[in-house]
C-alpha cells in the first residue's frame, strides 16, 4: 500500500502544476468569452499545420514546394503528435483542435509526473521540488505544455524513457522502449537522445570493466538493444516516406525548401552565433537569440558545478551524465538547425533543455543536507525573484499567443 501511495503522489502533484497552468492561462490571460472559446485559442501557428496533418495525412510534392502551404506540403513535422491526437479525433469523435489539446495537455500531465517520480526516487525534499516546479513553470515558453504543440509529448517521452530505462525489471524496459518510441517519432532530436541508456550505462560501470570485446557485449547489450528500440519511432517515419515518396529524407526536404533550414552543425562555436543585448518583448527572433545565448551559459555553469564538486569528491556525477548528455544534444541539435533563420524559435527549443537541467540539478542539490541557511535563503530569494520575473514575461508571452500573435 505504501508504493502504491508512493507512485500516486506524483501523479496527483502533476496534475496540479498542469490543471494550475490550464487555470491561470484560461481564466486570467485568454481573450475573454465563453470558456470553450477561451479553451479553444490554445491552437495557433504550428498547432493549424498538426490539425492538417490529422485532417488529410500527409501529402507532399516531390520535391517540395519553396514556401509554406500546408495544403500542398505539410512533411515539415514528425507524426506522432498527431497521430495520437488522431486516436482521439477518428477513434472517440473529438474535433481536431480538442484532440490537438487533450493529447498536448496529458503529455504535460505526464511529464509533470514523471518529474516528481524522480524526485521521489531521489528522495528529493519538499522544498527544493517546490523550487524545481517554479524554476520549470516559471520559464517563458513553459506555456507550450498545454498548448497545441509537441514540446509536451516530447518532453514525455524524453522523461519517461529515462526513467524507465534506470528501473529494473523487464516491464520497465518495455515501457522504456515505448516512451522511447514516442520520443523519437516526436522530434527528430530524439534519435540521439536514445543512446541515452548507453552513455548512463558506460559511467555508471565503468570505462575499465570493458576493455574485453567479450565483456563490453555483455555490459552494454541490454542498453544498445534498448536504444535501437527506442529509434523506431523515427525509423518508422522515415520508411514510410521511403515506401511513399521514394524519399526516407523527404521531412528534411521539406524542411530545407518550405523553412530555409539548412543546418549549421558548426553555429555553436561561431561567435557570432550569440547575442549579448536585453532583447524587446514585442521581437521574437530577438527573444530566441538571447534563449540560446542563455541556454548556452547555463550549460556551462552547471557544467562548473558538476565539475568542481566532482573534483572535492562530494557527488554522484555518473546518475547525472545521461541528463546532461540529453540537454547537450538537445541544444546542439536546436542550435544547428535554426542558426540559418537568424535562430527562430529556439525560446521553445530552450525550454526542453532548461526542464533536463533542472531535473538533473535537483539530483544535485539534494546531496548537500549541510548547507549554509544564510546561501540556502540566497539561493531561494534567487529563485522567487527568477520566478516572478519569468512568470510576468510568460503571461505577456500567452496574452499574445491567445490573440494569434507570434511569439516563438
Amino acid at each position: 500500500m505504501s508504493a502504491w501511495r508512493s507512485s500516486f503522489r506524483p501523479v496527483l502533484a502533476g496534475l496540479f502544476v498542469t490543471l494550475a497552468q490550464l487555470t491561470v492561462t484560461l481564466f486570467l490571460l485568454a481573450p475573454e468569452g465563453p470558456l470553450s472559446y477561451r479553451y479553444s485559442r490554445l491552437i495557433q501557428h504550428d498547432s493549424y499545420w498538426f490539425m492538417n496533418i490529422v485532417d488529410r495525412g500527409y501529402a507532399t510534392t516531390v520535391p517540395p514546394i519553396n514556401h509554406k502551404v500546408m495544403e500542398v506540403s505539410n512533411v515539415g513535422f514528425f507524426p506522432a503528435y498527431p497521430a495520437l491526437a488522431g486516436a482521439l479525433h477518428y477513434g472517440l469523435g473529438f474535433e481536431i483542435d480538442n484532440s490537438l489539446l487533450i493529447t498536448a495537455q496529458a503529455a504535460a500531465w505526464g511529464f509533470w509526473t514523471y518529474f516528481f517520480l524522480f524526485c521521489e526516487r531521489w528522495s528529493v525534499s519538499s522544498a527544493l521540488q517546490v523550487l524545481g516546479v517554479l524554476s520549470i513553470a516559471a520559464h517563458p515558453a513553459a506555456f507550450f505544455l498545454i498548448a497545441g504543440y509537441s514540446e509536451s509529448l516530447f518532453l514525455m517521452g524524453l522523461i519517461g524513457f529515462m526513467y524507465w530505462s534506470t528501473a529494473e525489471g523487464r516491464v520497465a524496459k518495455v515501457l522504456a522502449a515505448l516512451h522511447g518510441i514516442v520520443m523519437s517519432g516526436t522530434r527528430i532530436v530524439g534519435i540521439p537522445c536514445a543512446a541515452f541508456p548507453v552513455v548512463q550505462s558506460m559511467f555508471a560501470k565503468g570505462f575499465a570493466r570493458a576493455r574485453q570485446p567479450l565483456t563490453w557485449v555483455r555490459l552494454y547489450l541490454p542498453s544498445i538493444a534498448l536504444m535501437m528500440a527506442a529509434t523506431l519511432g523515427a525509423v518508422f517515419f522515415f520508411v514510410y516516406c521511403q515506401l511513399r515518396w521514394g524519399h526516407w529524407d523527404i521531412y528534411m526536404l521539406t524542411q530545407s525548401a518550405g523553412w530555409g533550414i539548412t543546418p549549421d552543425y558548426l553555429a555553436l562555436f561561431k561567435p557570432s552565433s550569440y547575442h549579448w543585448l536585453v532583447p524587446m518583448l514585442n521581437n521574437p527572433t530577438q527573444v530566441s537569440q538571447m534563449a540560446m545565448t542563455l541556454g548556452g551559459l547555463l550549460l556551462i555553469l552547471v557544467g562548473l558545478c558538476e565539475v568542481i564538486a566532482a573534483i572535492r569528491h562530494r557527488t554522484h556525477w555518473q546518475v547525472r551524465v545521461g541528463f546532461y548528455f540529453c540537454a547537450a544534444l538537445v541544444y546542439f541539435v536546436s542550435v544547428s538547425g535554426v542558426a540559418c533563420v537568424e535562430m527562430e524559435s529556439m525560446l521553445r527549443y530552450e525550454f526542453c533543455v532548461h526542464a533536463l537541467i533542472v531535473l538533473a540539478f535537483l539530483n544535485f542539490l539534494r546531496q548537500f543536507r549541510s548547507t549554509p541557511v544564510l546561501l540556502r535563503a540566497l539561493g531561494m530569494a534567487g529563485v522567487a525573484l527568477g520566478s516572478a520575473a519569468g512568470l510576468s514575461v510568460q503571461g505577456w508571452y500567452i496574452w499574445n499567443f491567445t490573440r494569434g500573435n507570434w511569439v516563438a
